[in-house]
């Protein structure tokens, strides 16, 4: 009998002013220590890095991104599941069964099961959560050296004080989530 192939997904960034909703789609290998396997958010910035890029060499992954006019198209939970949707799309090896972290699942998905706090609980949603966060932040990271007046190297994003200083004092750019109230209400001045 073959054993059932089980991916874990998780998205990053719904809660974020500016940047993409990022998902990741997981099969772990068996060499994967299990050890490292918890909440993304539980994980110091540093160690999260090491531990993505063991996850990475001990799986099979991939990566699905909902950009900043699909979230203020679509809405923010629409385009998380669009980024799931793509990120499950994208594996090179087909799962049996979709453990997807939250109680939303995209459309058109066969063999899945929502999980609430699915990062917390289940290892393969752990790994990617930890493989989402780290490709996202590194996202933002790398916009902050254009755009350097919000903190995103610090904040990835988040509504942080440094983040809405900057938005008051130097206005909303093409990767702020114009529908997003904090972005909307300095546009509405």
């Amino acid at each position: 009998m073959r054993e059932l192939i089980v991916a874990g997904v998780d998205e990053v960034g719904r809660g974020c002013l500016a940047g993409p909703v990022v998902s990741a789609a997981v099969v772990l290998k068996k060499g994967i220590n299990l050890n490292f396997l918890k909440d993304s958010k539980k994980i110091r910035f540093d160690k999260r890095e090491e531990i993505s890029e063991h996850i990475k060499n001990n799986s099979y992954f991939s990566i699905g991104i909902a950009s900043v006019e699909e979230i203020l198209n679509l809405n923010i939970l629409q385009a998380s599941l669009l980024s799931m949707k793509r990120a499950i799309k994208k594996l090179t090896v087909k799962p049996g069964l979709t453990l997807i972290d939250g109680n939303f699942a995209p459309k058109g998905l066969k063999n899945y099961k929502t999980i609430i706090n699915g990062d917390e609980k289940i290892k393969v949603i752990s790994a990617a959560s930890i493989v989402a966060k780290v490709y996202r932040d590194k996202f933002m990271i790398k916009l902050s050296e254009r755009f350097s007046n919000y903190a995103w190297e610090r904040n990835f994003g988040y509504g942080t004080k440094a983040h809405l200083e900057g938005l008051k004092k130097f206005g909303v750019t093409a990767h702020h989530r114009k529908g997003f109230k904090p972005v909307h209400k300095i546009l509405s001045k």
